[in-house]
């Protein structure tokens, strides 16, 4: 075979997905039709778990002095970050241009094949792989692989060619984004509505303004190229009165309010992640988020399953874990665009829902949706409050000398923290070290009021969910193990 993945698309979550395939020895080529980078950046920032799963891997300093904010948004009404617990917050003004640059240079590092100028044609899962044709600089060709993942946007070719089913409703909207220099003109907000739509003016670094206009009414267009400039500055000036038919616009986009979900994330030998899965009204950045969120969840177990440690059926917990996630996206970008797209007859929802976020408890709901750090997954038996969900940054001694539970994941291998010096647990632990590592360490810093206050060890997946806790049985351990890392050897 050409290779054991081939990924189609080179956005944030293919380039995600290459690196985790990469990190786990897997042979993986990345088949792009464009040419080069675009520079666009449709998404800017990233949310808490987003920074999280990048400090984990190790390439989080990769990006800089990043802006960490406490503050946010659900449909344009303010949403406060500090009220969650957490060492990460949101980044702020990280184009998606230079997230695709980070991403990328990691996944090459690693061993990844990038291809750009190749576009897929077509394929066929022929049960024992998947058999590609592809149009590059030298013509038509095919390629073969054990699995092929779409990652191609919400216009996936993938996904349509393998017979997806993508229910959901088409957009009844269009808005403008539009990057443009040589403007002066004050911040505006999510959520400020004006009597014909909305619009949002926002600081970018390099002297550019990034502006978004909708007008209410307006009926989506079917488009093959960005919109003209001057169509855009038109409807600014229909809605704000300002004529800024004189700045200059560095890149333009439009895109609608459909939303639909795949009904499933794998068919046979072909899998989807990110946009080619789940497409929304943007709203807040969640949508690279997600599709990088995806990419991780899937790429340890592809691998696990190439290399015949783990039984075919763990890919099955890819939908059964991120499906929910999606889901959950749809509807909550949905309720922020009723929010702020609709016209004064929804005030009074605004109003109530002003009211319900001076609560705390409401407010760290909703930061928690919008920013990724309330998911969880279903992994079995166990009532540890982390049994699910991530591992949050520990400080750790280990042989005398500092580490953390985040360094732990670095290698994207499993981990078990024995925190107590435990042998007869590294004794049950031993059929697997070919895949999971056993740090023993003693926590540092740990306050009283900690979740991990008590905790005798953890196994963490890989992607950093807890998958078994003690107290508990140790008896469990191995069950534990093999459920998520197969048999022992």
């Amino acid at each position: 075979m050409d290779a054991e993945v081939i990924v189609v698309g080179a956005g944030p979550a293919g380039m995600m997905l290459a690196g985790e395939l990469r990190l786990a020895g897997t042979d993986v080529v990345v088949l792009e039709k464009l040419h080069a980078r675009t520079g666009e950046s449709r998404g800017l920032g990233f949310t808490a778990r987003t920074m999280e799963v990048f400090d984990q891997r190790g390439i989080l300093s990769r990006f800089g002095d990043v802006e960490i904010s406490n503050l946010g948004h659900f449909g344009g009404l303010p949403v406060d970050f500090g009220l969650l617990e957490g060492a990460h917050q949101a980044a702020k003004s990280v184009p998606q241009s230079a997230t695709e640059t980070v991403l990328e240079e990691w996944a090459t590092s690693l061993g990844a094949d990038i291809r750009r100028g190749h576009e897929v044609l077509s394929f066929e899962d022929k049960g024992d792989g998947v058999l590609i044709e592809a149009r590059g600089p030298r013509g038509v060709h095919q390629l073969t692989a054990a699995y092929l993942v779409g990652c191609d946007g919400g216009r996936s070719l993938v996904r349509k060619e393998a017979g997806f089913d993508f229910p959901g409703t088409a957009a009844t909207m269009e808005m403008f984004l539009a990057d443009v220099r040589g403007v002066d003109l004050e911040p505006r907000m999510i959520g400020e509505t004006l009597p014909g739509g909305m619009v949002m003016v926002g600081p970018l670094p390099g002297g550019i303004t990034r502006l978004i206009v909708c007008e209410r009414g307006a009926p989506p267009r079917r488009r093959t190229a960005p919109p003209d400039w001057e169509e855009v500055a038109a409807a600014w000036q229909r809605l704000t009165g300002d004529d800024i038919s004189h700045a200059e616009p560095v890149w333009l986009s439009s895109f609608g309010d459909a939303t639909r979900q795949v009904s499933e994330y794998r068919r046979g030998r072909v899998l989807l992640a990110g946009d080619s899965a789940h497409i929304h009204l943007p709203a807040g950045g969640q949508g690279m988020n997600t599709s990088i969120q995806d990419a991780v969840n899937l790429g340890w177990k592809l691998s696990a399953v190439l290399r015949g440690t783990a039984p075919e059926d763990l890919l099955d917990t890819y939908h059964g874990e991120r499906h929910p996630v999606g889901r959950r996206l749809l509807m909550n970008t949905q309720a922020q665009g009723l929010l702020f797209l609709s016209g004064p007859e929804v005030q009074p929802l605004r109003d109530v829902l002003t009211e319900l976020l001076a609560y705390p408890e409401v407010g760290r709901h909703l930061a928690g949706m919008v920013s990724g750090l309330e998911i969880g997954y279903d992994v079995g038996g166990g009532s540890h409050p982390l049994l699910g969900h991530r591992m949050p940054h520990l400080d750790l001694t280990a042989a005398g000398r500092p580490t953390s539970s985040t360094k732990a994941l670095n290698r994207g291998r499993g981990v078990l923290l024995d925190l107590q010096d435990n042998p007869v647990l590294r004794a049950r632990a031993r059929a697997w070290l070919d895949r999971v590592d056993v740090v023993t360490a003693t926590p540092t810093g740990l306050s009283a009021a900690s979740t991990l206050t008590g905790t005798a060890a953890l196994l963490v997946r890989p992607d950093g969910y807890v998958a078994w806790a003690a107290p508990g049985s140790h008896d469990s351990l191995p069950m534990a193990l093999t459920r998520w890392f197969g048999p022992a050897q």
